[in-house]
């Protein structure tokens, strides 16, 4: 496997849009007098009981998880990696409060990628290999960096992991897609150097050649 070029893509904050789709979903059971869900599922360890039980309600079905809405932001950087040659895994965290995602998540990858995308499901993402990591959410970024002082991620911008930096992360919002690509680019022959990848795009192409 360490001399596959592998490149990992998370699903829910990445690939698909799990956050928008519980905020819909929430705020169509609502009480008018209720405040809005605003989709931050941190926030539901705090909220009360029966709200708890609804967002469970709904987590509950495998079809919810298999129909969730694609990120464009995601795919962005998924069709680069393609292009440039890596093998493609889907990289997402196993829940044990919500067993169907497990069947729902498999369902999702074999629609909207296809059977031939490998699918790991773990409870630690710093255990998986690949030379890049795509991934919206701070800790599990930082635990699979903690081994691999070579990786390289690519952080899909969100509002919830915008005060957050590391040297072998890369952040895109969806206008540096030719930074993204010449940085995927690099890490395929060593180490990726992001000092030495300008926005911009052209001058970062000619860097890696």
């Amino acid at each position: 496997m360490e001399s596959e070029n592998v490149a990992l893509f998370d699903m829910d904050g990445t690939l698909c849009d799990l956050r928008g789709q519980l905020r819909k979903d929430m705020d169509a059971l609502r009480d008018p007098e209720e405040r809005e869900f605003t989709g931050n599922i941190e926030v539901l360890k705090f909220a009360p009981p029966h709200v708890q039980k609804r967002a469970d309600m709904i987590k509950s079905s495998p079809e919810w998880w298999a129909n969730l809405p694609k990120l464009p932001l995601g795919f962005d950087v998924l069709r680069s990696a393609q292009d440039l040659g890596y093998k493609i895994m889907v990289l997402t965290k196993g829940s044990r409060r919500y067993p169907a995602s497990w069947e729902g998540k498999k369902l999702w990858v074999d629609r909207q990628l296809g059977s031939g995308v490998k699918l790991t499901i773990t409870e630690d993402k710093g255990l998986v290999y690949g030379k890049a990591l795509v991934d919206d959410f701070p800790p599990y970024i930082d635990g699979w960096l903690k081994w691999r002082s070579r990786g390289l991620v690519i952080l899909p911008d969100n509002d919830k992991n915008r005060d957050y930096g590391h040297p072998q992360v890369l952040r895109y919002d969806g206008s540096n897609l030719d930074e993204v690509r010449a940085a995927l680019e690099q890490r395929l022959h060593g180490p990726t150097d992001l000092s030495q990848i300008s926005r911009g795009g052209q001058e970062a192409r000619l860097r890696v050649r």
